[in-house]
């Protein structure tokens, strides 16, 4: 259950987090982002934290994911800039 509730919030997060960095990225690699975020997010909140915030459907999960789908972006922003 816990991979699902990460797949649905890292969709929600990258949508939100897209809107919020004005990515022109299309819907496709938004939600894959956000998904990334998603992994991410709990990875840092767990690193920094020793919890994983991203644990179930909360406004707390939601967040978490929404930040590291924020910084998933800027690092794919940093990446096509490079290439």
């Amino acid at each position: 259950m816990n991979l699902i509730a990460t797949i649905i919030v890292g969709l929600i997060a990258g949508i939100v987090a897209s809107w919020i960095m004005k990515a022109k990225t299309g819907m496709l690699v938004d939600l894959i982002l956000g998904v990334v975020g998603a992994i991410v997010g709990g990875w840092l909140t767990s690193l920094l934290l020793g919890v994983d915030l991203t644990g179930g459907l909360n406004l707390t999960s939601i967040i978490v994911a929404i930040i590291g789908a924020i910084i998933v972006i800027a690092v794919y922003r940093f990446i096509r800039r490079k290439a």
